[in-house]
């Protein structure tokens, strides 16, 4: 990937917090909303999401997940042409005993602090999304796909 693009997919995951989570329902994909935390020493995406909702059941049921970050639009810019990354990856849960987990959930609530009663909550679990690629798009005629090591070493730069 050229260091350009390599720069802007970690601005992107770095400055936005929302993405867009797909996952398998039934046999069908399905689209939700999830922030997310990067997780620079693992090279992973942190989700913090409520066992009650859809997507929590089907990470569960298939970890196989994509998610889908958008850099913000500026006025007159055509929306084909906003930067953008898709990673796919896979979901774990995070059991609150295991090793790790602390770590994890400092990380995560270092970008949202305001989600830290969240975890008090016995139907919140964190997700670690472990990534296996992705593919990344700067606007007209500047896309790359990337797969899980050089993602990784994209992610650990600062």
């Amino acid at each position: 990937m050229k260091p350009e693009f390599a720069e802007r997919l970690r601005e992107i995951l770095a400055t936005q917090t929302v993405a867009a989570l797909g996952t398998l329902h039934n046999g069908h994909p399905s689209v939700s909303m999830a922030p997310f935390a990067v997780d620079r020493v693992s090279a992973t995406l942190l989700i913090h999401v409520s066992t009650l909702a859809t997507h929590t059941k089907d990470m569960l049921a298939d970890p196989n997940v994509s998610l889908l970050v958008i850099a913000p639009p500026p006025p007159g810019v055509l929306p084909q042409a906003l930067p953008r990354v898709t990673v796919n990856g896979v979901a774990t849960q995070r059991a609150r005993t295991e090793a790790g987990y602390e770590e994890a959930r400092a990380v995560y609530l270092a970008r949202f602090p305001e989600a830290a009663d969240l975890f008090g909550f016995s139907d919140f679990s964190l997700f670690q999304i472990t990534l296996t690629h992705a593919r990344f798009v700067g606007g007209f005629a500047q896309a790359a796909s990337v797969m899980a090591e050089e993602l990784a070493a994209i992610l650990r730069e600062r």
